[in-house]
């Protein structure tokens, strides 16, 4: 324990000039800002069932401390712990088994079963799942980046296990009723084969066209089936083509969105000063969170918090298109793709544009296994980016 303490000032001191601001700042300030707005959404309604106002307050300040200590940790690691075969099997392991028994046993919380819970403690799974696909997949297509260019049957050869592998996780996803979180993880593991193949052309022209055809169909879908229907997964499918003619059951949640949205304006009511929070609005302080951003702080806030976001996501995307290794790029592409599509599921759920998923917002809604995953992914890009400028220097010095 003592050689971890002296370890750690003595390596942050050699690392510290090498973080990357470009992530840290926007990380560090969503995560604040998500701290104020989980306890703005959560106080009045908790006072109102006798709850503390301060109960949602403090969990969220625990987490954020927690994934603060997580990044710097993950920061400091050899990026060789990454890919140690031995703890990618180990969280294999532990993710199938964990995905089995959710399917059978796990607690049905909101029409789904995706929760493990100790005592008071909830573990989601299927968040963890999302950083060990990009870790996992960026490995695997890595190691065979040579055979991956040689053409379609020997790169078929080399994908089919890896495929078989992460594509079986998240089918076990889905069965535990979670759309959003195993879309998530499935357009994930598509951008990053689809990024290993190099065709970059090809790969987004693919991507744009699956979108097309995934929105075509849902919509489509969605207007055909019974209103009535008592299977959850397709009254948010139905509560999405029909909020307002279901607005006391299947669309309750995307009409008070919708009134959130249309109260807060450009720029807002006030924080701390939301009606629809108060009751009206489920999960105020998880996936509607935002709702209750834009009826406090307005649309101006919305599209900063964003914007703040989308530095995070270009910088992963710079980071990738920069290094000359195909595991950071993976890597890279993997955790902005996470980030982009999370957002998108989540402002477009309270938007009305998709169907409500379940999907929180990055660092702002409250949750501990989201938090703490988004903290280790922030951690891992800092770790390549510190990689590329020590390369940097390294170069330089021979060049002279």
């Amino acid at each position: 324990m003592q050689s971890i303490i002296n370890w750690l000032p003595q390596k942050l001191k050699r690392r510290l000039p090498d973080l990357d601001l470009w992530v840290v700042f926007p990380y560090v300030l969503l995560s604040i800002f998500g701290i104020i707005m989980v306890y703005s959404a959560s106080a009045d309604y908790y006072i109102q069932n006798g709850i503390s106002a301060k109960s949602y307050l403090l969990k969220q300040a625990v987490w954020v401390a927690v994934g603060f200590v997580i990044t710097l940790l993950v920061f400091l690691m050899n990026k060789k712990v990454f890919r140690n075969k031995k703890i990618l099997m180990f969280a294999f392991v532990v993710l199938f088994l964990a995905s089995i028994y959710l399917i059978f046993f796990g607690p049905n919380t909101n029409g789904a079963t995706g929760w493990i819970y100790i005592g008071s403690f909830g573990i989601q799974p299927a968040e963890y799942l999302k950083l060990f696909i990009i870790l996992y997949l960026a490995n695997i297509l890595s190691l065979h980046q040579h055979r991956m260019e040689l053409g379609d049957e020997i790169s078929a050869k080399t994908t089919w296990s890896p495929a078989v592998i992460v594509f079986g996780l998240i089918v076990l996803n889905f069965l535990e009723h979670d759309l959003g979180g195993s879309t998530i993880n499935a357009a994930i593991a598509i951008v990053l084969f689809l990024a290993a193949g190099k065709n970059y052309r090809q790969s987004v022209a693919i991507i744009f066209a699956g979108l097309a055809v995934f929105f075509g169909l849902l919509t489509t879908v969605a207007s055909k089936i019974d209103v009535n229907t008592s299977n959850y997964m397709l009254q948010r499918l139905v509560g999405f083509a029909h909020p307002f003619e279901l607005s006391k059951g299947a669309g309750n949640q995307l009409v008070n969105s919708y009134y959130a949205l249309g109260n807060g304006g450009i720029f807002g009511v006030g924080l701390g000063n939301s009606i629809q929070k108060k009751g009206y609005l489920p999960e105020a302080n998880t996936d509607f969170i935002m709702s209750v951003v834009a009826e406090e702080l307005g649309l101006i806030m919305v599209i900063i918090i964003i914007s703040v976001l989308f530095v995070i996501i270009f910088r992963a995307i710079i980071l990738g298109t920069k290094s000359n290794r195909m595991y950071d790029t993976l890597i890279c592409y993997g955790i902005a793709t996470y980030l982009v599509v999370q957002t998108f599921f989540n402002v477009g759920g309270i938007t009305g544009l998709i169907p409500i998923t379940g999907v929180t917002f990055p660092f702002i809604s409250y949750g501990g296994s989201s938090m703490i995953v988004l903290s280790a992914t922030i951690g891992v890009l800092l770790n390549i980016s510190a990689s590329q400028k020590r390369s940097q220097r390294i170069e330089q010095r021979e060049a002279k």
